[in-house]
Order: structure tokens, then C-alpha cells, then sequence
């Protein structure tokens, strides 16, 4: 099953989109910026670079999770399920 999408009810996904969007990220991930200064402090105590590299991951994250929801092979897993002997559930 991928990811609890039905098949022929999921959108298409957008190639381009999530390619723009992975290497968007990657070039955000060279963030020189922040390294000379761990000023200014967010909430007192917090060094902006700190605050940004969490900002950085929970992106990474929402595009981690979007990837696989979209672009995982189905034929990956129909694969697993063949050699597992489960049939796929029906909806």
C-alpha cells in the first residue's frame, strides 16, 4: 500500500515541482549567513543559527514526507507484497 493513497484517486505528481523544490532546499542548507555571529538571540537564549537549521529540518521534513506520499515507485511495492504473500486491500 503506498502511504494510505488510492491509485486511481491520487493526483499526478509534479516532477518539476519537487525537483525545484529539493534543490531549493539544498542551496538553503548553505546557509553563510549565519556563520559568523550566533547574535541575535531569539527568545533570549536561542542562537539564530540554532533557530534556523530547526526551521531547515522541519522543511526538510514536510519535503521528505511529500517525496515519498508522490514520487515512491508503486512497482517498489508491489514488489514487497508479491514476496510477502499479502494481497494488497481493496477500497
Amino acid at each position: 500500500m503506498r502511504c494510505g493513497h488510492d491509485q486511481a484517486t491520487s493526483r499526478p505528481m509534479n516532477r518539476p515541482g519537487l525537483l525545484l523544490a529539493t534543490l531549493f532546499l539544498y542551496g538553503l542548507h548553505q546557509d553563510f549567513w549565519f556563520w559568523r555571529s550566533a547574535r541575535p538571540l531569539l527568545l533570549g537564549f536561542l542562537p539564530i543559527g540554532l533557530v534556523y537549521h530547526a526551521a531547515y529540518c522541519a522543511a526538510c521534513t514536510l519535503l521528505l514526507w511529500r517525496l515519498v506520499s508522490r514520487a515512491w515507485p508503486q512497482y517498489l511495492e508491489d514488489e514487497a507484497e508479491a514476496a510477502s504473500g499479502h494481497e494488497p486491500p481493496r477500497s
